[in-house]
């Protein structure tokens, strides 16, 4: 499927990107800034799956950006769409076959850690996986990976001195963390929340740690940032809803989009 996908963005551009970004809430307008080469729209590429998710256009959009060649997802898809984890894996596959070799990941996440504030970011230095399927559950493609990948470097720890150094030059304040990823889409409950702090969770969200186990698997380097949008629940005395997280996620949003360029710059 993916040798269809890679020849049909073939026959549109002949760009090869280095750098793969994937958008997360409130890093959408980040795309207006890329001298583009071409943007094509999930839907039109062969068993794409297509975001349906708040906010999330779609759109693969390739370009140079701060003198790099990229790649930028504009919105992503999400276990709760109803889209399977091999189905979000084959999407960093491609990515993969077009050339790519360090994969960005952002998100908006639910803060657990209490040192943490709404519209915070946090340094994914490792995850929690066990709540979810893996991607590379069913026959193993020894094209782009061993049958049992090593996840001791997940996120990269020369790309995550790279991201600190970053932050620090640009006055941005940087926590570091555990991120756990979880089905959704209800958010989750107060016990929920009590029982993944105890296993060691700072930030908990619904996207991620499947892209990061198949960049892993396919030998892409991976960095990854969440903006916290909102503290988890029973963290306060709230209800959560999803305009919140669309709020907060607006009002981080030009910060956020400065951290993911310098990033950049600096690769």
């Amino acid at each position: 499927m993916q040798n269809t996908q890679t020849e049909y963005i073939r026959s549109i551009t002949d760009f090869k990107p280095e750098i793969a970004v994937i958008l997360g809430s409130g890093l959408g307008e980040l795309a207006n800034e890329v001298s583009p080469i071409a943007e094509i729209e999930y839907k039109n590429i062969p068993n794409m799956p297509v975001s349906t998710a708040p906010s999330h256009k779609g759109k693969l959009i390739f370009g140079k950006f701060e003198g790099k060649n990229v790649v930028l997802m504009q919105g992503r898809v999400h276990l709760y769409e109803g889209y399977s984890s091999k189905q979000i894996a084959d999407i960093i596959q491609l990515l993969k076959n077009l050339g790519v070799n360090t994969l960005i990941l952002t998100n908006a996440a639910g803060g657990i850690n209490k040192e943490f504030s709404i519209g915070d970011f946090m340094l994914i230095k490792d995850h929690i996986s066990c709540f979810i399927d893996s991607p590379l559950i069913g026959a193993n493609d020894d094209n782009y990976g061993v049958r049992f990948p090593d996840m001791s470097n997940a996120y990269d720890k020369d790309l995550q001195e790279l991201i600190k150094k970053v932050a620090y030059e640009n006055n941005i304040k940087l926590n570091e963390g555990t991120y756990v990823q979880l089905k959704g889409p209800q958010f989750e409950t107060p016990s929920e929340i009590k029982m993944l702090s105890t296993l060691g969770a700072d930030a908990v969200g619904m996207s991620t740690v499947v892209e990061t186990i198949a960049a892993v698997h396919c030998g892409l380097k991976v960095g990854a940032i969440s903006m916290i949008s909102n503290m988890a629940c029973g963290i306060y005395d709230k209800p959560l809803s999803g305009e919140d997280v669309t709020i907060a996620a607006k009002k981080a949003g030009p910060q956020f989009r400065k951290l993911i360029k310098e990033i950049i710059k600096a690769l």
